[in-house]
């Protein structure tokens, strides 16, 4: 599977419903000056972002009735700009890279030797956006747009502001500039500032249909078989990106294990448990893959309506007992064990 990252993805499906709220705002000529774009992670917001981007600087707003969606070609000059980061009237903001991994990027490019997309997904980013980040969307906003046309600030996500860029970010919303917009991207909007939810509409995208997912899952890995497709689809809970995670770290086959483990009864596997906790323990992704899916197996079992009050004691419990983990450098394996346990004696 090649990695498609949002800035280069043609494809979107499942978000019609949005689309057509933007596309109908556009045309009546009321679109707000900054869209929060949220839902889970991995349904496609960022490629929605950067799709709607690409059309409000390609769009002739004379011929505004004209338009029946917001595709634009990926041969377009603008699609490309975008794509290169290099339109100037189209600004990201995302985390940087930390100081060690910028001197790699800046020393491939005095070397004249591009770092391979692999090379690129290795490298580390820091934990927020910082302050200065933001006030560059001040200095880019500050400028007139060259030909007369909208200028669009893509943020990506808002949830990675600190206090400080939160504030700035703030102060943009109270006061934007004409012709302007912000595509604020978020993964959890409950945990934004309300004051910058407020001044916000809201584009809210719904978890993909199984049926989504899976037409997603055949055309980015098309290796895969169809039961594969089918069983990864109906454990994705609605997102192709953790899907594709599952994928490509036999998510499957986990969740086919825990199954096992927790429904053994009073024989409980312990040998089986084992082996799931070691590979979960000696990878961070594998970690929290296996945590997701032990949280999905319990929402299942609450919504099967039997022993609803346990279940959510139980889920809940996962939850606390994962944060603890990562906080406290706790034993991985131990505390796995004793949730498997835990989860089999209830189930």
């Amino acid at each position: 599977m090649s990695f498609i990252y949002p800035k280069d993805n043609t494809y979107l499906i499942g978000h019609e419903r949005a689309e057509k709220l933007f596309l109908d705002s556009f045309k009546n000529k009321t679109l707000h000056h900054a869209f929060l774009i949220d839902g889970i992670r991995g349904i496609g917001k960022a490629t929605f972002a950067y799709k709607i981007a690409r059309f409000l600087l390609t769009a002739d707003e004379k011929k505004a009735d004209e338009y029946t969606s917001l595709n634009v070609s990926d041969t377009h000059p603008v699609f490309v700009q975008i794509s290169n980061n290099s339109h100037p009237n189209f600004k990201l903001i995302e985390r940087g890279y930390t100081e060690t991994d910028k001197k790699k990027i800046i020393k491939a490019i005095k070397d004249g030797e591009p770092m391979a997309d692999d090379d690129l997904q290795n490298l580390k980013k820091s934990s927020v956006i910082k302050v200065d980040e933001v006030r560059e969307i001040n200095q880019f906003l500050s400028k007139k747009s060259f030909d007369g046309s909208w200028r669009v600030v893509l943020i990506d996500s808002i949830d990675d502001l600190n206090s400080a860029s939160s504030n700035a970010i703030l102060k943009i919303l109270e006061e934007p500039p004409a012709k302007s917009i912000l595509l604020l991207v978020s993964h959890n909007p409950n945990k934004l500032l309300p004051t910058i939810r407020s001044r916000c509409c809201k584009l809210h995208l719904e978890p993909l249909s199984e049926a989504n997912v899976a037409t997603l899952l055949r055309r980015y890995m098309p290796e895969l078989s169809e039961k594969e497709v089918k069983g990864l689809a109906s454990i994705s809970q609605g997102s192709i990106g953790q899907a594709l995670n599952y994928a490509l770290n036999d998510g499957l086959e986990i969740y086919e294990g825990l199954q096992a483990v927790f429904c053994s009864g009073e024989r409980f596997d312990l040998s089986s448990a084992l082996k799931l906790v070691s590979a979960a323990a000696n990878d961070e992704n594998i970690w929290q893959l296996t945590i997701d899916l032990i949280l999905k197996f319990l929402s299942d079992m609450v919504k099967s309506g039997e022993r609803v009050t346990d279940l959510f004691g139980l889920y809940n419990d996962v939850i606390k007992q994962n944060q603890e983990v990562l906080n406290l450098n706790m034993d991985k394996r131990q505390a796995m064990l004793n949730m498997f346990y835990t989860i089999a004696k209830v189930i």
